[in-house]
């Protein structure tokens, strides 16, 4: 049974000039992030690197056609290595990247998960939610299927992550919101997978302790409280990224990509949509094995009765990103339907990893339960 997996090297450094002298940025690579990231962080050590910002190609999560567009550009520059500076979108994007040629998004898919390595891949995260860092998966919203999926291989991991606190100072508290609650889902999600071992446990239960501490500081005395604590939540994320790159995420991110996809929620909002939702469907099929242990975990955190622990969950959280029904970000009771078939048609990956087997009639109940 597969333990854990470790497979970027990872690294820490107090400021960006560190990072940049340690890894020797030249005129063979491209440096892939955006304009309000790199300018003041990186804008004055005139670095000979080609850059690419990915804003220019399209506003919000990566899309196929976004992605096809800077590969195309990546491509005319020839470089060698790939150095990723940002969130999810541009992690997911450089991913991709790191093994593209001049072949369709689409086609990179189908080649899946025997992908080329094409070029070297470097990491610097700037959001404390993702955990991409160090795990092999891109996910994109293939707008020729309506829904966003995952692509997967192998030569996707990054050859080095790099943590840098000083990269989150300038985060807007919303973007802090969505990506750590994105964290917190990894790894709660990753946890009760039937995949988790007690490495990836480790890793996943300090980082919901840390996230969930993290938490309670901010509601107590408010939104500025979080800077002090900004390396604790990006070693929460990269700890629950290590979780979920072996043990995997479930059902809430499955059912979350299609309003992702179709209404362009942010990733980790439309997770929090999904989340306590999903947990609870759970506790409706069975109640003892890993998830007693989780909700006994929260309980102790939250200084409340098992029986309430979700519900307490979901009253710090609120105080953190306010929880929104599907029907407030436009969602039809008809596409109910859509969804759920797209769920069960195109996330066999992720629903795999569920705590317990989730049907389409379960699947539609739990998006009907929180419209």
């Amino acid at each position: 049974m597969r333990e854990i997996i470790f497979k970027p090297e990872l690294y820490s450094f107090d400021t960006c000039r560190e990072f940049v002298e340690e890894f020797h940025l030249d005129a063979s690579d491209l440096i892939l992030t955006n304009e309000y990231i790199y300018r003041p962080y990186f804008g004055e050590m005139g670095l000979e690197c080609s850059v690419i910002y990915q804003e220019k190609y399209g506003a919000g999560e990566p899309t196929d056609v976004m992605t096809e567009a800077i590969v195309r550009d990546m491509v005319k520059a020839g470089c060698k290595r790939i150095v990723a500076i940002g969130g999810g979108t541009i992690i997911d994007i450089a991913k991709v990247l790191a093994v593209a040629g001049e072949e369709s998004i689409d086609a990179l898919y189908d080649m899946a998960p025997e992908l080329p390595k094409r070029r070297s891949l470097i990491i610097l995260p700037t959001t404390c939610g993702t955990g991409s860092e160090v795990t092999n998966i891109s996910i994109l919203n293939r707008t020729r299927l309506g829904t966003k999926m995952g692509l997967v291989g192998p030569a996707m991991y990054a050859d080095a992550a790099i943590l840098i606190p000083e990269l989150l100072k300038g985060l807007p508290f919303a973007v802090f919101a969505t990506s750590s609650i994105d964290a917190l889902v990894h790894a709660v999600e990753s946890s009760l997978s039937p995949k988790a071992t007690a490495y990836t446990k480790l890793f996943g239960y300090k980082a919901i302790e840390m996230i969930i501490r993290g938490y309670q500081v901010i509601a107590r005395e408010g939104e500025q409280a979080r800077l002090p604590l900004l390396k604790d939540f990006l070693i929460a994320s990269n700890y629950a990224g290590l979780a979920f790159g072996t043990a995997g995420c479930a059902a809430v991110h499955a059912m979350s990509y299609p309003l992702g996809g179709t209404y362009h929620v942010p990733h980790g909002e439309s997770n929090y949509a999904m989340f306590t939702g999903v947990l609870k469907n759970y506790m409706e099929i069975k109640q003892d094995g890993e998830i007693a242990v989780m909700n006994a975990y929260l309980a102790g955190l939250l200084g409340c009765d098992v029986a309430q622990v979700y519900d307490k969950l979901e009253e710090l959280l609120d105080q953190i990103l306010p929880k929104k029904a599907l029907h407030e970000y436009g969602v039809r009771q008809e596409e109910l339907a859509v969804f759920t078939k797209s769920v069960m048609e195109t996330q066999g990956r992720l629903m795999g990893n569920n705590f317990v087997p989730l049907d389409e009639a379960r699947v539609l109940k739990i998006y009907q339960e929180l419209y």
